[in-house]
């Protein structure tokens, strides 16, 4: 039953920085890069996004 628990953990577990490797398999690695890109694309399109509002909001206010 263990095996079935391990396996059926969900991908999207809390990413912890600077937390110890050495115990991952190479599976668990590859699917830790995948979590951290998607994560770092999500921030910058919120980012990107702000910066748009702010140039409008900018624009708007210096006419």
């Amino acid at each position: 039953m263990a095996a079935n628990e391990e396996s059926a953990r969900p991908l999207t577990a809390p990413v912890v920085l600077g937390e110890d490797l050495s115990r991952l398999s190479e599976q668990e690695l590859a699917e830790r890069i995948a979590l951290l890109q998607a994560e770092v694309l999500r921030v910058t399109a919120e980012r990107d996004a702000r910066g748009g509002v702010r140039a409008a909001a900018d624009a708007v206010f210096r006419k």
